[in-house]
């Protein structure tokens, strides 16, 4: 391999690496459970399709990583001091800039699939304006309905990408008003970790506003939401018993063990929970949780 063949790989190995790292939190939080919600809602589910989705998603979830990266940097050297900025990979100055092309280049992108998808991309910019640039992250309650608004944007665009469809059935529908109620009422479980970190940046998140109540909250209210979604999807005994179980388990480590490292387990538990929500809706589609 000649010296310019191996300084371009050496080059393009390290901004694929750096793209891994912008993206790495957020893997078993969006891109997994999004594209498991697309999967069991969408009629389609060609290998390509498939691959179209996750390219979708990947770009988008790195889009919207960088646009909010731009803005926590003071906080990720507490919180995640591996992120590129903190790490010293790329500068704020050049991760704003990298922001812009990528909306850019998200857009055409889902321009390319459909209108609707197009129009699932915009609002996903529209929303990491709001919570990025116009600072509603530092709210406890609007962050919650911008990651509502985020999440929802993500499962649309990429159920419509692998569907081919230009529109969501009633099932796809009735999934994603249960997800947005989900997300909104419980996505806050990653934010017990984070604390030191967002209380340097002056975020009001609900474990800074309320220490003790919000791990109360979950404790309640992980179970409940178990409860009702295993209604909702008619599971069977066993399926509702296992689920519901798991919530309760989310919920009780989230208010027992409370130190940063344990806060860390619980939000990787709580993310295979949230795993299993998106799954629920399969059993409207193919009856196999029925048991």
């Amino acid at each position: 391999m000649s010296g310019l063949a191996a300084t371009t790989l050496r080059s393009a190995l390290l901004h694929l690496e750096t793209a891994f790292l912008f993206t790495r939190s957020d893997y078993k939080t969006i891109l997994f459970p999004v594209i498991v919600f697309a999967l069991v809602l969408s009629p389609r589910r060609h290998p390509l399709a498939l691959s179209h989705a996750l390219c979708w998603v990947w770009l988008h979830l790195l889009q919207a990583n960088v646009s909010n990266q731009t803005y926590s940097a003071h906080e990720d050297v507490v919180n995640k001091p591996w992120r590129p900025v903190p790490s010293g990979r790329i500068s704020v100055r050049d991760c704003r800039a990298l922001r812009w092309r990528l909306t850019v280049f998200c857009l055409g992108l889902s321009f390319l699939s459909s209108v609707n998808a197009l129009i699932s991309s915009a609002l996903l910019t529209v929303v990491e304006i709001v919570h990025d640039d116009f600072g509603l992250s530092h709210h406890p309650v609007f962050k919650n309905l911008c990651n509502v608004g985020g999440y929802t944007t993500f499962e649309i665009g990429a159920t419509l990408v692998l569907s081919g469809e230009s529109y969501l059935d009633g099932t796809s529908i009735t999934a994603l008003a249960c997800s947005a109620l989900v997300i909104f009422m419980t996505i806050h479980a990653q934010d017990f970790a984070d604390a030191n970190g967002d209380r340097m940046s002056g975020r009001r998140t609900l474990p800074i506003v309320a220490p003790e109540g919000s791990r109360v909250y979950m404790l309640c209210a992980l179970p409940l939401i178990s409860l009702a979604l295993s209604f909702i999807w008619s599971l069977g005994p066993l399926c509702s018993v296992l689920f519901v179980s798991t919530g309760l388990w989310v919920g009780l480590r989230c208010f027992l063990f409370r130190d940063e490292i344990n806060d860390q387990s619980t939000y990787l538990l709580y993310n295979m929970w949230l795993l299993g929500v998106h799954l629920l809706p399969a059993n409207a589609r193919f009856r196999v949780l029925a048991w």
